[in-house]
Formats: structure tokens, C-alpha cells, sequence
């Protein structure tokens, strides 16, 4: 159980880790009472906003190709998604705060509007700075979008629809990165980038609309406003900076920079258990609480995710797949993902204390198995086995992934310090991929001129990466027996 240190509040009943016996669902707690007429229109908001930040990173990645060929500017062509992803992550340390001046539906409004506005940008730019420009306010939208769609759910669904609640908007990553490359790829083909991006932002403006009738539209209490821990904010904010930059550069430039990075991320922690307004909640800084251990799970899984932006590559060089094949092959670890969140948020909280350290257990052992499988000229055989063992690590990763979200907003009875709980989760994810995505590219120079050597130091690292995770979810398990 996570245990709450004093004057914070007692664990809620909804925790999935506690030590005492679950008590009984209420009658409505199953899928077709989220999915009623009383939060559908909530969910659609909330679960369309991660959506749209998980399919942008990969239907921006399949357009950019043509957006260079069209705008130029290929020297800055990592600072697209740069960008974005740096904003995204200073965006998601803002939402309790924006949350507590603003209530839900006008921060969802604000957010879809900054994200349409970003890209609208993006699809009126006559050269790549002013696009990368667009981007920028783009991604502080999207980041938005995506602290919010775990904050939010505290504030909207009764405790007894959390999981399941959660488990549909986290899974909306999975499913962004489905549709992502399809899509994209779909209008890079056409040659029609802007209208892509004003596909894009005519729906976010639409889904803002809906938001007007969708969320409660009450403010919190003025005492809840506290001042913005900008010392914290502006850490982590080099430390994305430091770690997006390392993989843009070359020679010992690279080390450099993810060594500034990590010691620009141990000064946000240093900064922020210090200050009473911090980034994260003060139960995760405090000793013998668990809230630490849900974050660094949350980081490991994250970390396995960013596998799947080079499986369609190695499934390209290694087994000669064409470019539609070796998309649906990456495609396959999100599937399980979907799928087996489906399943998870069904279970009680004692099975949640045994599908956190198993989910963990399953994403590591699939993409070891993947990374010992990988061959030149793999044939069909070996292709399926690949696709086997993907499918398992995606299994882990929806097992685990919804409790650890509902146990990281149930830390605590507190409203503010439930939402900033839960908020903090989407600035781990995205810190972890920043994180793996800087420490890809390097793990892929180790291999040399091998692409087998490359394929397998970079799925073999990362799995390294997920074992952590393995002792972690253990850690969160064991909470109950203390």
C-alpha cells in the first residue's frame, strides 16, 4: 500500500495496491458504465487529447520528408521534433496549476486551441523556422492534452471507474501510434502536407467545442493557487533541451550533452523536493512513501515503448520487409498494449498487485527474446517469432500501466495533490522518452557499420533499461506489506 506521510490525508480506498481485501465494485462499475451517456462525452475529450499527442509524433515523422522537399531548411530537420518535445514536457509541469486557476473545461480549451494554433502555424509556414516555430506551440498544447487527460480524471469519473477510465486514455497512445504513420504516410504520398495539418487543426478546434459541454465548468477554491516552481520547470526543461540535443550532434559532443543532461535532471530533483510547490507531489520526496517507485516504473515502460520507432527500420535491413510490412510490424507492440489494457482494467486490486511486476516482466522478456532473434536475412520464420515476441512486450506494458496511473492519483485524498499525482505521470512518460530516444542513437553507434550489431545494442540496451523496471514494479507491489 502507499502509505501517505502525516497531514496529507489518508490512501483512498480506490488505491489498486492496498493491503487490505478490495471491497466489493458497485453494480456500475464496468465498461458500459464509463462508456454511458454520463461520461462519454468527458472521455471522448480527455482520451482524444492524449490521442492526438501520440498519433502527431508519428504522422509529423512520415510528413517530413515532403515538408523538406517543399520548405528546405534540412539542417534543422531534428528540430521539428525537438521542439515539440521540449515544450511538451515544460507544458505537462503546468497543468496543476492551470487546473487551479482555470478548472478543466477552460485548461482543455486552452490547450486544444494552443495545439490547433500551433499547427495552423505549421501548415501556413513559408520556411522551416517559422514551422519549427509552429511546432513549438504545438507541442506545449499537446503536452497539455496529455497532462491533463490523467489529472482530469479524478475531478470527472467516481474512484470505482478510475482504472478502467485510465487504462482508455493511456491507451490512446497505443492507438496514436497506429494510426500515426498511416495517416501521415497517406498524405506524404499525395504530396499534401498543409492540408494534413489542417486536417489536424480543424479537429482540434472541433474537439474544443465539444469541451465546452463536456467538463464542469466550476473553478477550485482561490487557496489552491500556489506559485509556479519555475527553478523546477526550468531544470527540467534544459534537461529535455540537453537530452533531445545529444542524439543531433556527433563525436564526443554526444556524451557531453546526455552527461549535462543527467546532471541537469539530479539538479530538477534537487530543486524540486526543496521547493513546498514543486513539479511532483511532496510524497514523492518523502521516506518510505511509494509514489517513487510508480514513477520509475512508469519510466521503464516508457522507455520499452521507444522500441517500436526502429522496429519498422531494423524489419527493412534485416528481413528486406517493404516499407507497409515492416510499418505494421512496429505496429504490433501497440497492439498488445490495446489489447491487453482491455483486459487489466477489469482486474481487482489484488490482481493489480501481481500484473504490475508481471507486466514488467513480460515487456523485458519480449524485447530480450526480439534482440537475441534479430539476424541478417531473417527469414519468415524468424519475422514471426519477432512479431511473437513484440506482441508480448506490449502485453506488459498494458497490464501495468493503468494501475500504476490510478495508484499515482489514489496516493493521496488531497484533490491538488491527487491531480499534480496524476499530471506528473505524463511529464515521466515524456521525460523517459526524451531520455531513450537521446540514448537510442547512441546505443545504435555502438554497432558500427553492422546493422545487426546496431539492431541488437539498441533493443539489448533498452531492455536493460525495462529490467530496472522489473525490480521497481516489485517495489510497488511490496507497499502492501508496509
Amino acid at each position: 500500500m502507499i502509505s501517505p506521510p502525516p497531514n496529507t490525508g489518508p490512501v483512498t480506498p480506490a488505491s489498486p495496491l492496498p493491503d487490505s481485501p478490495a471491497p466489493q465494485s458497485p453494480p456500475d462499475a464496468g465498461w458500459s458504465a464509463l462508456l454511458s451517456a454520463k461520461y462519454l462525452s468527458a472521455l471522448i475529450v480527455m482520451a482524444s487529447g492524449v490521442g492526438l499527442y501520440a498519433m502527431n509524433l508519428y504522422f509529423t515523422a512520415a510528413l517530413m520528408p515532403t515538408v523538406i522537399g517543399e520548405l528546405g531548411g534540412q539542417q534543422y530537420f531534428a528540430w521539428a521534433a525537438t521542439g515539440y518535445l521540449i515544450t511538451a514536457v515544460t507544458a505537462t509541469m503546468c497543468v496543476s496549476r492551470m487546473l487551479a486557476v482555470q478548472g478543466p473545461s477552460r485548461s482543455y480549451i486552452t490547450a486544444y486551441l494552443l495545439f490547433a494554433a500551433g499547427t495552423a502555424l505549421g501548415a501556413a509556414s513559408p520556411s522551416m523556422e517559422v514551422f519549427i516555430a509552429g511546432r513549438a506551440v504545438q507541442g506545449f498544447g499537446a503536452g497539455l492534452l496529455t497532462g491533463l487527460g490523467y489529472a482530469v480524471i479524478r475531478g470527472v469519473l467516481p474512484p470505482h471507474l478510475w482504472t478502467r477510465g485510465t487504462g482508455l486514455v493511456s491507451g490512446m497512445f497505443g492507438v496514436g501510434t497506429l494510426l500515426g504513420p498511416v495517416l501521415g504516410g497517406l498524405f506524404a504520398e499525395a504530396q499534401a502536407w498543409r492540408p494534413a495539418f489542417g486536417v489536424l487543426a480543424g479537429l482540434a478546434v472541433i474537439l474544443a467545442l465539444v469541451t465546452l459541454r463536456a467538463l464542469p465548468k466550476r473553478k477550485p477554491e482561490p487557496g489552491q493557487h500556489h506559485r509556479a516552481p519555475i527553478p523546477s520547470i526550468l531544470a527540467l526543461a534544459l534537461t529535455a533541451a540537453a537530452l533531445s540535443l545529444s542524439s543531433t550532434v556527433t563525436g564526443i559532443a554526444a556524451p557531453i550533452m546526455i552527461g549535462a543532461g543527467l546532471v541537469l535532471l539530479v539538479a530538477f530533483l534537487v530543486l524540486d523536493a526543496r521547493d513546498a510547490n514543486g513539479v511532483l507531489p511532496r510524497l514523492t520526496y518523502q521516506r518510505g512513501n511509494g509514489l517513487k517507485w510508480i514513477y520509475l516504473t512508469v519510466a521503464a515502460l516508457c522507455a520499452g515503448v521507444m522500441t517500436e520507432n526502429f522496429i519498422p527500420l531494423f524489419g527493412q535491413q534485416l528481413a528486406h520487409m517493404s516499407p507497409l510490412l515492416a510499418g505494421l510490424l512496429g505496429a504490433v507492440l501497440s497492439f498488445g498494449w490495446v489489447a491487453s489494457q482491455l483486459f487489466s482494467a477489469n482486474a481487482s486490486a489484488r490482481g493489480a498487485r501481481i500484473l504490475v511486476p508481471c507486466g514488467a516482466i513480460l515487456l523485458t522478456a519480449g524485447l530480450a527474446t526480439y534482440g537475441l532473434l534479430l539476424a541478417t536475412d531473417a527469414s519468415l520464420p524468424i519475422v514471426v517469432l519477432w512479431a511473437a515476441a513484440l506482441l508480448v512486450s506490449g502485453v506488459g506494458i498494458g497490464l501495468a500501466f493503468p494501475h500504476l496511473s490510478v495508484a499515482a492519483m489514489s496516493s493521496t485524498s488531497d484533490d491538488a495533490e491527487g491531480a499534480k499525482a496524476a499530471a506528473a505521470v505524463s511529464t515521466t512518460q515524456l521525460i523517459a522518452f526524451t531520455l531513450t530516444s537521446a540514448l537510442a542513437g547512441n546505443l545504435l553507434a555502438l554497432g558500427g557499420t553492422s546493422e545487426v550489431a546496431s539492431a541488437r545494442w539498441l533493443t539489448l540496451g533498452i531492455a536493460a533499461l525495462t529490467l530496472i523496471g522489473v525490480v521497481t514494479a516489485l517495489m510497488v507491489a511490496a507497499r502492501r506489506r508496509t
